[in-house]
């Protein structure tokens, strides 16, 4: 697949029309929301396409990104969104709206797999064998084409696979489960931010 991909700066431009289901992901500097900052938030709108934003460490100021992410009359797919979100919001100042996320729709329709990578659903569901040799990579400073590839990699396929997923899930009866798992998605990112990592269902 050829991917058309454009870097932009600090922000997305004021005109661009990405329609109202665009898939979403966010690179950091590691895991800790707190210690390691938000460099990039990538954007598809599902045609073989990727945007890429270069984030201002400095101030965080991305009103047209902010706008779209908290519009609620566009979906946005994300993979392990609950990663994502926190640092949308501790950076971003922003609350993501109206969510759908891959990794959770993969772990309750495919529970015949216990592997939920996105590399894994690309390969079973678009059958191709995408690299994650930068997954680790530094995203803080200037972005190598290969670095670039990556995270359009992280987006381009989403549409396709959610739509996959979906079907099983229908299919299974499990579809409002789903849904139910993602009205909690924000609740849980709020708990992620407040420091509560353990499971507050457990004993």
């Amino acid at each position: 697949m050829n991917i058309d991909i454009k870097l932009h700066k600090d922000d997305l431009p004021e005109d661009l029309d990405l329609g109202n289901v665009i898939a979403v992901d966010g690179e950091f500097m590691g895991l800790n929301v707190k210690r390691d900052p938000l460099c990039l938030v990538q954007i598809s709108s599902g045609n073989s396409d990727a945007h890429i934003i270069q984030l201002d460490r400095k101030n965080y100021n991305s009103p047209n990104l902010n706008k779209l992410l908290s519009n609620e009359s566009v979906t946005k797919i994300f993979h392990y969104g609950r990663a994502d979100m926190a640092h949308i919001k501790y950076y971003l100042k922003t609350e993501t709206k109206n969510i759908l996320d891959t990794k959770i729709a993969s772990k309750l329709a495919r529970s015949y797999s216990d592997s939920h990578s996105l590399k894994t659903l690309i390969k079973e569901f678009i059958n191709i064998d995408i690299s994650k040799q930068f997954q680790s990579s530094d995203f803080g400073g200037e972005l190598s084409p290969a670095q670039l590839k990556y995270c359009a990699n992280d987006v381009v396929y989403l549409h396709k696979i959610h739509d996959e997923l979906s079907k099983i899930l229908i299919r299974e009866n499990r579809i409002n489960l789903y849904n139910d798992c993602l009205k909690f998605l924000k609740t849980r990112v709020d708990l992620d931010l407040a420091l509560f990592k353990d499971d507050i269902w457990s004993h």
